[in-house]
């Protein structure tokens, strides 16, 4: 509008419009709106330094050092510490493994050991089918027994005779027999009486001592 249109306007007692208040929020033409910097990927500068705050401290922990030091240098009295320890644990599992395989060396040693025993043996027990005196003796730590005629006991108390056991069995041998049974596997000699040892050390060799029958033990 002109301005001699102006003035005639006026002069009718027109009054001029009002100017429009401006809003203290609105942003100036050409300036983004906060939101819209959100939207586009802009941050304020405080934003900005938190994400990298983050940033540093994620990779602080993924490399296993804390945020804002440098992870302490290993003294040489850690590192020769930390040898002893892996030597001493090298050490104890090779004492594991040679104990293991002597304890497999051993049983292996017992297995042929009562294989040739039981051959040995094979066909020269003497036991009497028909025998009803019971012999008791000690053995493993448990009272035993195996059945004998007189003349037997009477050997067997002698050391003329005496007693494996195989196979979960007690057989009875002359002495010659014992003694190479004794030479292969010692731990089957499950009776060998000495002639010459007191009476003490055998109570059972007395048949008026004879632990009874139905005495269970």
């Amino acid at each position: 509008m002109t301005d001699s249109l102006r003035d005639q306007l006026l002069g009718l007692g027109f009054k001029p419009a009002p100017k429009p208040e401006r809003n203290p929020q609105q942003r100036p033409a050409g300036q983004p709106s906060p939101r819209n910097d959100a939207r586009q990927g802009h941050r304020p500068p405080q934003a900005t330094k938190r994400a990298q705050g983050a940033d540093a401290s994620t990779q602080a922990r993924r490399a296993g050092k804390p945020h804002g030091t440098q992870g302490k240098p290993r003294t040489r009295e850690d590192i020769d510490l930390a040898k002893a320890y892996a030597i001493r644990a090298q050490r104890e599992k090779d004492e594991r493994i040679e104990a293991e395989r002597l304890k497999q060396e051993q049983a292996r040693q017992r297995r042929e050991a009562r294989a040739k025993l039981a051959e040995f043996v094979k066909d020269k027990g003497l036991n009497d089918p028909a025998a009803e005196i019971a012999r008791h003796f000690d053995y493993g730590g448990k009272i035993k027994r195996i059945y004998v005629n007189a003349a037997q006991l009477k050997a067997l108390n002698a050391g003329e005779l005496g007693v494996l056991q195989l196979d979960g069995r007690y057989v009875l041998v002359d002495a010659a027999t014992l003694a190479q049974a004794e030479a292969i596997f010692a731990p089957a000699v499950a009776l060998k009486v000495d002639p010459d040892a007191p009476a003490a050390d055998d109570p059972y060799a007395d048949p008026q001592f004879q632990v009874p029958d139905d005495l269970v033990w």
